[in-house]
């Protein structure tokens, strides 16, 4: 691991709903991670969650250290709620592996992952934006553990096994979890104990 330096600083967050993770490049005004919190320059995501997702972000000043992150094959954790009642045989698919997704217009087969559909549903605190009601049909959760991290690849597999994903949150990366850091609230820490 990387030597901690005094002159770096470390931030969890729980990016909500409608942010993207990046600080410059503000295409059409969309909200920015800089909007939430006064962080200091050169502070970079490790890793990203798209606009429509939320959850757990570990942000940092040291680039050697999102490197770090980045390069191992560390674990993360999301919660998915899919349109319809996943079946077994979904949930047997997506953790098998070898689901064919694009990634970059080439395709891509996922690696074995943990799946599993969590009944009861997660208590997890109300979105801005509703993702719909009832009487558009049922919905159902589940977990997804990955070590790979491609673009959109949780929203793909689910789709690509019949289940579009309709709400996304990271829970966990190796280690550290979401636990009960609310929507926009920022924790920082000396060192990501992963």
């Amino acid at each position: 691991m990387p030597e901690p330096e005094n002159t770096h600083r470390h931030f969890i967050l729980h990016k909500p709903f409608g942010y993207l993770s990046q600080f410059i490049g503000n295409p059409k005004n969309k909200k920015l991670l800089g909007d939430l919190y006064d962080f200091p320059a050169g502070t970079m995501a490790i890793g990203r969650l798209d606009q429509d997702s939320e959850g757990l972000l570990l942000l940092t000043t040291n680039g050697k250290m999102s490197e770090y992150v980045r390069g191992r094959k560390v674990e993360k954790e999301y919660y998915a709620q899919v349109d319809g009642i996943i079946t077994p045989e979904a949930i047997v698919q997506l953790q098998k592996g070898g689901i064919e997704i694009s990634h970059e217009k080439q395709p891509y087969f996922t690696l074995p992952c943990v799946a599993t559909r969590l009944d009861p549903a997660p208590d997890s605190p109300e979105r801005s934006r509703r993702v719909r009601d009832d009487r558009h049909g049922p919905t159902s959760w589940i977990s997804i553990t990955l070590t790979e991290g491609k673009n959109r690849q949780v929203r793909k597999m689910t789709a690509a096994v019949g289940f579009p994903t309709l709400r996304l949150i990271r829970v966990r990366i190796g280690s550290i979890i979401l636990g009960n850091l609310a929507p926009g609230q920022v924790q920082e820490v000396e060192e990501f104990a992963l």
